[in-house]
């Protein structure tokens, strides 16, 4: 499954969840490294955006607010191959920490590619941005900003 779609900016508080140690550690079984700490926001439309759903639907969180014909798209795509990777939430002094579910990926803008995950938290407002970690600050080192086209290959 390939999704394409463009950087955008994000709300600014993956880091508090990164940087999590219950997390990281589980991050790294992931990447097989500590990830960056922080995502890489990418928004979608059409059909990339039904594949995404079709993620979302797999990794068991439900997706209300998105039109009909979008949810039909994605109820009609394999998903079969793609192999779901539990994160663990926990509670820490008090506060909830959620689970997410991470699927292996690559991630391409030009000629460059890296190892990533796409990271779908069990809790989030977003329904059409994906949310993507790596080892490395990924806007950095593939010399993207916001409005630059990027495509996710699940493997």
């Amino acid at each position: 499954m390939r999704l394409t779609g463009k950087v955008s900016s994000g709300l600014g508080r993956a880091h508090i969840f990164m940087a999590q140690e219950h997390y990281q550690t589980q991050f790294k079984s992931i990447l097989e490294n500590e990830a960056w700490p922080g995502t890489l926001n990418v928004k979608v439309a059409g059909e990339d955006l039904a594949a995404y759903v079709a993620l979302r639907n797999l990794s068991g969180v439900d997706t209300l607010d998105i039109d009909d014909e979008t949810k039909t798209n994605a109820a009609s795509i394999d998903i079969t191959d793609i192999n779901p990777l539990r994160v663990r939430g926990f509670l820490r002094e008090g506060r909830s920490f959620g689970g997410a579910t991470a699927f292996h990926a690559t991630i391409r803008s030009g000629e460059q590619e890296l190892t990533c995950a796409i990271l779908i938290p069990d809790l989030t407002r977003h329904i059409d941005v994906v949310e993507v970690i790596a080892t490395v600050f990924l806007r950095d080192t593939l010399n993207i900003s916001d409005g630059d086209i990027v495509s996710l290959n699940l493997n």
